[in-house]
């Protein structure tokens, strides 16, 4: 048995899915850098269509769990599956291992990772004939755990994290201030949270990664509303895109 069919076959194994076509398999571990370099299929396009199987099955599991604001659906689904989660979900499970990359490419703390994992999510879909129940058995139940208990923690943690985060950087007490547009009458009313700003010790100061108009989707309470741009922010100071 070669190299590259051994590798296959432990990749089969470890997400206990048996592909009917390898070829497919083998394109969803191949980086576009080897792809380039062999003139062989890459991963490229079962990246972008498992990008969009994560996400339709993220937006059913939510609703499943009773979350169906439209806002609040788009913002939660970022946080689960932006390229920082995939690729940590993808690092700490061993992924890179199975990755067919050029000589001297890098793999670690890459986006590559993140790249794999939502191709091979591609890969299974096709090679299943479009079943997004077997995707969600072999790759998300298995490597995200409980979603219902991914968005609670992110809810309770969105603010207490952007405070931790301001004061290690500050070396003090920071608050955060909000202005709050409302929509809509008092029996159906929504909010926007926007402009937040930063008080240092009794003083306002500017955060220069954070846009000053920052705002919130219209959510139905301030405090959800809050959340997310609680998370905005955090994701600027961290460079990660929002």
């Amino acid at each position: 048995m070669t190299i590259k069919n051994e590798k296959l076959r432990e990749f089969q194994e470890f997400i206990n899915y048996k592909f009917r076509d390898k070829e497919l398999l083998t394109q969803s571990l191949t980086t576009p850098q080897l792809g380039k370099e062999l003139d062989i299929p890459s991963y490229d396009f079962l990246e972008t269509l498992g990008d969009a199987v994560i996400k339709t099955l993220l937006i059913l599991k939510l609703y499943q769990i009773g979350i169906t604001d439209s806002g609040e659906i788009t913002k939660l689904k970022a946080e689960l599956e932006n390229d920082n989660t995939l690729k940590n979900v993808a690092e700490k499970n061993g992924f890179e291992a199975y990755v067919f990359k050029a000589e001297k490419q890098k793999i670690k703390d890459t986006r590559i990772l993140a790249d794999v994992f939502e191709s091979v999510c591609g890969a299974i879909f096709l090679d299943s004939d479009w079943n997004l129940k077997i995707v969600e058995e072999k790759m998300i139940h298995r490597f995200f755990g409980d979603i219902g208990l991914k968005v609670r923690d992110l809810n309770i943690a969105s603010k207490n994290t952007l405070l931790e985060y301001l004061q290690k950087k500050f070396h003090t007490n920071v608050s955060i201030k909000l202005d709050y547009e409302k929509f809509g009458p008092d029996d159906n009313t929504s909010w926007i949270a926007k402009n937040p700003k930063f008080v240092v010790n009794n003083k306002l100061t500017e955060l220069d990664k954070v846009p000053p108009n920052i705002k919130s989707e219209k959510y139905k309470n301030k405090q959800e509303a809050d959340k997310e741009v609680y998370l905005k922010i955090l994701r600027y100071l961290r460079n990660e895109e929002v």
